[in-house]
């Protein structure tokens, strides 16, 4: 069926709000509870794409913790832990690894209105060795229990919302650094309302079509095609 006047104004709210200088970055974090768990705080906080390194070039899987976040929070999928730092720093991202090193500091001691990611490290071993290596700064979330770390899903929640809580107070999360440029608002815009007719136009190796005021295709397209979203 076409895409409701309703959920279109929805989808651009959305989208308009997302921040493009704010991500985290998981190294071989491969239960499907957390891996949905963290995609869902992006959604919530606004995040526009994540990262990941998986063990093996495994193929990410999500559960129903995930509510459907993974559709609207991109994953980047990279080879190893070195070329998704190298990627990020070259974007002029700033990395926070969480470990619990001798050398870490608290998390509320740094600025997060800039670009900022975080790394997250493996459920069972953290981050490592490479990653603990290469990140800016070493982080860690304070415990007052026995436990000396918090699950992954969660400690990245409470980074990322730490994060915003600073940008908003600042006034700086509607920053035009931090959202997203025209061409890829359009393309991001396409890809959410018609996802189906995106991979269409992908595998064609065709441009997306336009989009009127009310989200409706602007071109005649197979109508197997064009009612897809």
């Amino acid at each position: 069926m076409p895409l409701l006047p309703r959920r279109f104004e929805k989808i651009k709210s959305v989208l308009k709000r997302r921040m493009s200088n704010l991500t985290i970055l998981t190294e071989e974090i491969e239960k499907p509870h957390n891996l949905s768990a963290i995609l869902r705080t992006c959604d919530a906080v606004g995040v526009l794409e994540a990262h990941a390194v998986f063990k093996e070039n495994r193929i990410p899987t999500f559960n129903s913790t995930a509510q459907g976040s993974q559709k609207w929070v991109k994953l980047n999928k990279h080879e190893s832990i070195e070329a998704a730092i190298k990627s990020l720093k070259e974007m002029g991202f700033k990395l926070y690894g969480t470990n619990l090193h001798n050398d870490a500091k608290d998390y509320r001691m740094f600025d997060y209105r800039g670009a900022t990611a975080f790394v997250m490290g493996a459920e069972k071993w953290g981050l490592s060795k490479s990653a603990s290596a290469l990140v800016d700064e070493s982080i860690f979330i304070p415990m007052r229990g026995m436990v000396q770390s918090l699950n992954v899903s969660v400690a990245s929640a409470a980074l990322l919302f730490e994060a915003l809580r600073q940008r908003e107070e600042s006034g700086n999360h509607t920053d035009s650094k931090q959202s997203i440029n025209e061409h890829l608002y359009k393309k991001t815009l396409f890809e959410w309302c018609y996802p189906e007719v995106a991979d269409w136009c992908k595998s064609n190796g065709r441009d997306y079509p336009n989009l009127s005021s009310d989200g409706e295709i602007i071109e005649n397209l197979p109508r197997t095609k064009k009612f897809h979203c």
